[in-house]
């Protein structure tokens, strides 16, 4: 079993493109007692070493860590890193034996730490006994971010590691306030954090309280950062907006043309689908009576009126417990919906309503706009329009919104400073070239 000979430590990952942007947060980490500084893979990626360079200047008094993920050249990478301030270096265990050796070799000859990252490999405990007879200074537990997205967490592995090597272990991806003192009970020497601190709005906060909670072990509790399973994703849903889901999900999802009967109002549900024939309110109706608390109630009426809602139905649905309704096609009563507050979408709104001849289904999958709507897929909804997540990757979406949603706040943050977004997103320089 591993033994901690010193208190666990604090690393924090730059995990930006922008390096000023990683700069501003760097300062406000070190300021809140961050041990160890990173510049994450994608900084390096986007700036190179000329970002190591700049975090040692800054902080000469703290080791920086250059999170390099090599894999071939390990001489000169590691090499290369020290020589630019790296005092400590990641390498992926999954590389070559030999080009291991070589980063450990280098590490010992220019004065950098190695820690074997063990993302990607296929036997763990295995791969972790041998890097560590290579001689590397940390093995690193890391749960990559694709699969925070889809609710993997780390500490059942980290348990298992900490029983089967001597050596220091790190440990990475997803950690927040209320699971660092988790991962240093579990065994890591070093827990590093990205993204709740990264997206923080105010990350010296942040780190003062994750410092705090791995040094007494303790949860501090957060709403945000977390990656949830399939019986969380209301909270979360209902955390993000239509907006945040929809870059999530790279623009797709929208079902157009669909907006509230009033400002404010926000929709969060498994869809029960409807198809109807405009103005044939019968099947729309039925619904009600079949939808389970929760339950949206997606209607495809073709797009234009009649109606086939109204205020009967919405108080009908209200006493069902229906989250709310999302129509293709016409509603009326508009304005005693809006008196109930019912959350209502549709594409038409008119005086109008149709017959209750009962042509069509529930439960069926329908379309709206050209976007697939099956039964059991989840919907949001608010002032902006109407998004639907396929069930099948309803946890994967869900939780890439609400990283959208934390990366917004540290940006708004950073814009009340007297920023602007195009600064700090450097747009004209990750415009595509022409």
């Amino acid at each position: 079993m591993s033994q901690q000979r010193e208190p666990a430590r604090l690393q924090v990952a730059l995990d930006f493109i922008e390096v000023d942007r990683a700069l501003k947060l760097a300062e406000e980490a070190a300021a809140g007692g961050a041990d160890i500084i990173e510049a994450g893979t994608p900084l390096i990626k986007s700036v190179g070493l000329e970002s190591v360079r700049r975090l040692r200047a800054m902080f000469p008094h703290l080791p920086i860590a250059a999170d390099m993920k090599v894999m071939d050249a390990g001489r000169v990478e590691v090499e290369s890193a020290a020589k630019a301030g790296a005092k400590i270096v990641h390498v992926l265990a999954a590389a070559p034996d030999a080009t291991l050796a070589e980063c450990v070799a280098a590490g010992r000859d220019y004065g950098a730490e190695i820690v074997a990252d063990l993302l990607g490999t296929s036997d763990v405990l295995s791969r972790a006994a041998e890097v560590a007879k290579l001689g590397v200074d940390y093995v690193g537990v890391h749960t990559a971010i694709d699969a925070q997205m889809q609710a993997a967490d780390p500490f059942e592995l980290l348990h298992r590691l900490a029983e089967a090597v001597e050596v220091p272990i790190c440990v990475a991806g997803g950690i927040h306030s209320e699971s660092a003192g988790r991962a240093v009970e579990a065994g890591a020497s070093v827990v590093i954090v990205g993204g709740a601190i990264s997206k923080a709005p105010d990350a010296r906060k942040a780190t003062e309280d994750l410092k705090r909670a791995i040094t007494e072990k303790v949860s501090i509790p957060t709403t945000l950062y977390k990656r949830v399973t399939e019986e969380d994703l209301r909270e979360i849903l209902s955390q993000i907006s239509a907006a945040n889901l929809s870059d999530a999900m790279h623009r797709r999802g929208v079902l157009p043309g669909l907006r509230p009967v009033a400002p404010g109002l926000k929709v969060v549900g498994r869809a029960l689908t409807v198809r109807c024939a405009p103005g044939d309110y019968a099947k729309p109706v039925e619904a009600i009576d079949r939808a389970k608390p929760g339950d949206v109630i997606v209607i495809d009426a073709g797009g234009v009126g009649p109606a086939v809602w109204g205020e009967m139905a919405s108080r009908s649905a209200m006493n069902r417990g229906v989250a709310g309704v999302v129509i293709s096609g016409g509603l009326r009563d508009s304005g005693d919906i809006r008196e109930l507050k019912f959350p209502a979408f549709a594409s038409v709104i008119c005086p109008n309503a149709g017959e209750p001849r009962g042509l069509g289904e529930i439960g069926v999958s329908i379309t709206i706009g050209g976007e697939s709507v099956e039964p059991g897929d989840w919907i949001l909804g608010d002032d902006d329009g109407v998004v639907r997540i396929p069930r099948s990757r309803a946890v994967e979406w869900a939780n890439r919104g609400m990283e959208w949603y934390e990366r917004e706040n540290r940006i708004r943050e950073e814009i009340s400073r007297g920023g602007t977004y195009g600064e700090l997103a450097e747009l004209e320089k990750w415009e595509k070239p022409r």
